[in-house]
């Protein structure tokens, strides 16, 4: 079938986090399968242009609406990591270094939005699928059905997927927002359209996805499910409870060209689940980078955003958690937050002569790689995760995870003591208390196990890197979803 993705982000050219992996391992794995997938994304100024190939225009005057004009916009098509990708000019809304975070943010998308509907109405593109990721994207689905089916194209299914309900695009000056692309707001700001459940002054623009796509998903099934409560759900819980019927999780994948430590380029040594006592030589070229002890000692890692939802407290108490269990500790990530780094650098200051620790506030890729093959643990200790991705690489890379039992974390690891699947099945440790107490509950039976039982230990890595969590599976669940719409 034909699939369209439309979306703020794609990797590695345009992207902030997760939702750009997801469309792009997602894609290429839909095409693998022998679908037809194209990806419509703004043309930022910004982007990493050296991750596009032969990127050249292919519409020279896209007309848009903008108020009461009409503005000629120009698309470029280019293959990113091998998938073709069309990218759509706004000018002064593209014309920007980052992707988010500023003032007129829903403006930008809104009208790229219409934009990315505009390119595929005016070049007779009818996809089966047009598929919309997270608020950026959100009134897709409405502005298709409502404007385009009039014009005699309505033959399509939308889906959208959420990737995060942090943000959901809440608008208080609706009439302008969506006047500005030629949409009445008086049919849409009402209790069972886009008309926030808590704040109705304002539209919701998630809210809008969920309502006028054919399928809701999120990115993992326990996620699906915390969402419908309010806490997860963040004031879009009861729109989910009633329209639950069509809502799914779909859990994520990684890439497995990119993240293999059999290939890996970026690692010391690279090595296989059958060659699994090759990996300890990472540990030597991580402690050789890092100005780690050379020690018989287990290493414990964290590579994240430094942000709230991460578990900040915990991840400050593991550090020197670990210590005191006679672990080393390494860091990878920084923070949006000054605060939030601040507070970090004093620790890092702090342990600057400590031998069994090491904070590299910021982000280097190479390193990043390096982490996961030479890590013994790897811990997870989210306030909530709507899948997450690293405790998935963590396992291809046979390094243990220790997570907190909440979405994705909780469909993807498996406790080998408490899960029910024993040593055979089990790939970590996990914990539910969000707190110091529920933490060290689970760390502490890593870092036992690895002292004191290193068999069974070497076993649970191995049996991590043979979970299979690449896009095929996640992959052939959307293309179940599509067929199930497109029958409808």
């Amino acid at each position: 079938m034909y699939i369209v993705m439309i979306t703020p982000e794609i990797a590695p050219a345009a992207k902030v986090g997760g939702l750009a992996d997801v469309v792009v391992g997602l894609s290429r794995q839909l095409i693998e399968m022998g679908h037809a997938v194209d990806v419509i994304v703004p043309m930022y100024k910004g982007m990493r242009y050296d991750q596009i190939e032969d990127l050249h225009e292919v519409y020279g005057e896209l007309w848009v609406p903008h108020f009461n004009e009409w503005r000629a916009e120009k698309v470029f098509e280019g293959k990113v990591a091998g998938v073709k990708t069309y990218f759509v000019t706004g000018g002064n809304y593209t014309e920007r270094d980052n992707i988010y975070g500023y003032d007129d943010d829903l403006f930008r998308f809104v009208y790229f939005s219409r934009a990315a509907l505009e390119f595929m109405f005016k070049t007779e593109k009818r996809p089966e699928i047009i598929h919309c990721h997270d608020w950026g994207t959100a009134l897709v689905p409405a502005m298709y059905y409502d404007l385009y089916g009039g014009l005699g194209w309505n033959d399509a299914r939308a889906v959208f997927t959420i990737h995060n309900t942090e943000s959901q695009g809440l608008c208080w000056y609706a009439d302008k927002l969506l006047g500005m692309v030629g949409m009445n707001a008086k049919n849409y700001h009402q209790a069972d359209k886009m008309r926030d459940d808590a704040k109705h002054n304002c539209i919701n623009l998630m809210r809008g996805g969920i309502v006028y796509s054919n399928f809701v998903t999120t990115v993992s099934p326990t996620f699906a499910s915390e969402i419908r409560g309010p806490e997860s759900g963040r004031g879009l819980h009861n729109c989910l409870n009633v329209y639950s019927a069509k809502v799914g999780g779909v859990i994520n994948g990684i890439d497995y060209e990119v993240w293999n430590p059999a290939t890996d380029k970026k690692i010391a040594h690279n090595y296989s689940a059958e060659t699994f006592v090759e990996k300890y030589k990472n540990k030597y070229g991580l402690r050789e980078w890092l100005h780690l002890a050379d020690a018989w000692k287990p290493i414990v890692s964290v590579v994240t955003r430094l942000t709230h939802q991460k578990g900040l407290d915990m991840i400050k108490h593991a550090i020197y958690s670990t210590l005191e269990k006679g672990g080393q500790f390494v860091l990878l990530g920084e923070s949006p937050d000054p605060k939030v780094n601040a507070d970090f650098w004093r620790i890092k200051n702090e342990l600057e002569n400590c031998p069994d620790a090491h904070l590299w506030l910021g982000y280097h890729e190479d390193l990043a790689h390096l982490i996961y093959a030479g890590s013994d643990i790897f811990l997870i200790p989210s306030l909530y995760e709507p899948c997450g991705l690293t405790q998935m690489i963590a396992l291809r890379y046979g390094t243990v995870p220790v997570v907190r039992e909440t979405g994705g974390l909780a469909d993807t690891i498996f406790d080998v003591d408490h899960s029910g699947r024993g040593l055979a099945n089990g790939n970590g440790y996990t914990f539910k208390d969000a707190n110091a107490a529920g933490l060290d509950s689970a760390l502490g039976r890593a870092i036992g196990c690895w002292y004191d039982y290193p068999d069974t230990f070497n076993k649970i890595a191995e049996n991590g890197m043979r979970f299979d969590y690449s896009w095929k599976n996640p992959a052939h669940d959307y293309q179940n979803i599509y067929n199930f719409i497109k029958a409808k």
